[in-house]
């Protein structure tokens, strides 16, 4: 991209802060700092004096009047050692939304133009400092809402999944190069190629792929988040549950049925995944109009839910709002809690195990500390499938990256089929060709315009 116009965007969010950043990537960068920088004592600074790397301070003026725009700290940063690979400035000023909008329009009338949402990114990808599943692990680093999906989306920008996937890439790579000579070439004094050899390269390779897809799951709901909707008849508990995962109170409890009016819904961290909490208004029939707006969105939130958890108070017989809401869950992911279990049982695991035999059922007793913990083991068992994360094991998180490996998996899965009925080598090549161009569609290789577009146009301006 060494035609590219230069680019300036600021960088930093929106609002007051102690620092704001106006950055610029492109050739003409440099110029157009310099033609806004002036030292304290108000001098210009040649080129030579710009040393890469080094913290310059000084003010920002206006090209058109000299107005002083504001005092600021500015790095200089020399292709191809930046972040785009291009000249890049970055202007670090007070955080003011004023100061920032005046720099940004002085380096618009110097030359440079409005940055699209995520082309310091993009131009990063193009000019070959990251690959595509690196650059689209830097939205998931400003995303993260645990210090688990942040670890995850730095291991990917460091190039822990890309390594794994240009691995692959090569395995097929040579396959692929075996197959072709072995077709175009069968007179010529080379080795050929058994359909053993085949199988078990293919075999290889398959294994890798379903290692990647392994924890794709606990990947998934790392990096997305994890929806759990608390739900149950009025004054079972759902509040104080609530606000045990929470650590502090903040529903309101009660003895008055119908205290919840309305879902509240918090986010925490459950063993480093994101978790959307949502306490639910009692799902019931009710005449009172506020009650009733509340009731219609506990049901939402109940069919939006990736688990649930049905709280029936155990002290007492099954009502008919329980039955109900067992009829409800039938198909869904539940956790039942046998709640009160401080009081006397009324109501026993067997009954509500019976009835929800797809479901985990646990005693508890919000009020005395009994089975919470085992609630919060059992939720992460849902959310990883039950399975034990190595530490070399790489998490996939990307949805995209999720299907084109299922995809990858099913062409291969295809080519070892025709290889076992040892079928012509041209038929085994096409299915071993696309699995290799799915994989490059992962790190950038084969992955056409609008799959960029759409990338891309996720990212925030200045990133």
């Amino acid at each position: 991209m060494s035609n590219a116009q230069t680019i300036a965007a600021i960088a930093t969010a929106y609002g007051e802060s102690g620092i704001g950043i106006v950055r610029m990537s492109g050739p003409e960068s440099l110029d157009i700092f310099l033609g806004l920088f002036r030292s304290p004592a108000g001098k210009t600074m040649s080129r030579s004096e710009a040393e890469p790397r080094r913290m310059h301070y000084g003010f920002i003026r206006n090209p058109e009047t000299g107005e002083t725009l504001d005092e600021v700290l500015c790095v200089y940063m020399k292709a191809p050692r930046s972040y785009t690979a291009e000249d890049l400035i970055e202007i670090q000023c007070h955080g003011s939304l004023v100061s920032l909008r005046n720099i940004l329009a002085a380096c618009f009338r110097l030359g440079a133009a409005p940055a699209a949402p995520g082309e310091f990114t993009k131009r990063a990808f193009l000019n070959g400092r990251i690959d595509l599943a690196q650059a689209e692990a830097v939205i998931d680093l400003i995303q993260a809402r645990s210090d688990k999906s942040f670890d995850v989306a730095m291991g990917q920008v460091e190039g822990t999944l890309s390594m794994r996937v240009a691995r692959l890439r090569d395995a097929l790579k040579e396959l692929l190069i075996l197959l072709t000579v072995n077709m175009d070439y069968p007179d010529e004094d080379i080795e050929e190629i058994t359909y053993g050899q085949i199988e078990k390269s293919l075999m290889q390779i398959n294994d890798e792929c379903l290692k990647l897809l392994e924890f794709s799951q606990e990947g998934r709901m790392i990096r997305e988040g994890f929806s759990v909707t608390i739900v149950g008849k009025p004054n079972v508990g759902k509040s104080s549950l609530l606000n045990f995962f929470l650590r502090e109170n903040r529903a309101i409890v009660t003895e008055i049925p119908g205290t919840t009016r309305d879902t509240i819904e918090e986010q925490v961290s459950l063993n480093g995944i994101p978790v959307k909490l949502t306490d639910t208004a009692g799902i019931r029939e009710s005449e009172d109009v506020v009650e009733r707006l509340g009731i219609q969105r506990s049901k939402e939130a109940f069919n939006k839910a990736d688990l649930l958890l049905f709280l029936v108070d155990s002290s007492q017989p099954l009502s008919d709002e329980d039955r109900e809401l067992c009829r409800l869950l039938d198909d869904r992911r539940c956790i039942v809690l046998l709640n009160k279990s401080d009081l006397p049982r009324v109501l026993a695991e067997q009954e509500m195990s019976a009835l929800l035999p797809k479901s985990v059922v646990l005693s508890t007793s919000l009020t005395e500390g009994i089975g919470l913990d085992r609630l919060e083991e059992t939720i992460t068992e849902w959310i990883t499938g039950g399975k034990v994360r190595r530490k070399d094991d790489v998490l996939v998180t990307n949805v995209r990256h999720i299907e084109l490996l299922r995809r990858t998996r099913e062409e291969i899965e295809e080519a070892l089929s025709m290889t076992r009925r040892q079928e012509a080598m041209d038929f085994i090549e096409v299915n071993t060709r696309a699995a290799f161009d799915l994989l490059g569609e992962i790190t950038g290789q084969t992955a056409g315009d609008e799959i960029l577009e759409e990338i891309f146009s996720r990212f925030c301006l200045g990133k």
